[in-house]
């Protein structure tokens, strides 16, 4: 009896399992969720199958090695949650990013569509913390499944940056890690 108990629970978890991945395989991945450019324009909280071509996939333990602007630049990349930038660049939060320490919060900068102002605070800001060296170790993230750090990893290696680093897991998975989270605020536009 047991063993029955046991395979029907085996096959009910295998079948959750398959439901609940989703896309096995970029293929997979409906191509109504890209514009132009392969940039993700919906739906950015879902299984990430594989990094960007010519991004390298980091796990967190690697992350976790690195010193924030010394070893590499970590770039987050998470919405502002109610929070919105007036015309003037400020940013106005409705609560706080806990982000990885000596990371450099872009809100917005992870959309499939930037409108003109936002790529240009991106792609300066960037350039800026880079020291203008395209092959600055850069570290990009947001949360886990999240398709945002995977559409900035695309932009900076659209933008000539050689060395670009995707961690999939996130701040979930340095948190998961035990390692400390900290408040973030978005960087200055520097208009």
């Amino acid at each position: 009896m047991w063993k029955f108990v046991l395979a029907a629970v085996l096959v009910m978890a295998a079948v959750l399992v398959m439901a609940t991945s989703g896309n096995a395989s970029a293929s997979d991945v409906p191509e109504a969720l890209f514009g132009a450019g392969g940039y993700r324009t919906a739906h950015y909280r879902g299984p990430v199958p594989a990094p960007p071509r010519g991004v390298a996939r980091i796990t967190p333990e690697a992350a976790a090695r690195l010193r924030p602007d010394v070893d590499a630049l970590f770039i987050d990349v998470l919405p502002a949650e109610g929070g919105h930038r007036d015309m003037d660049g400020k940013w106005h939060l409705a609560v706080a990013r806990p982000s990885i320490p000596g990371a450099h919060w872009f809100p917005e900068a992870g959309r499939g569509v930037l409108d003109s102002a936002t790529a240009r605070w991106f792609e300066r800001g960037v350039a800026r913390l880079a020291k203008g060296s395209k092959r600055r170790t850069i570290v990009t993230f947001c949360l886990a499944d999240c398709w945002m750090s995977w559409n900035a990893a695309k932009r900076l290696r659209a933008l000539g940056y050689t060395d670009v680093r995707w961690l999939a897991e996130g701040t979930d998975g340095w948190h998961d890690m035990g390692l400390q989270l900290a408040d973030a605020q978005p960087e200055p536009d520097g208009r």
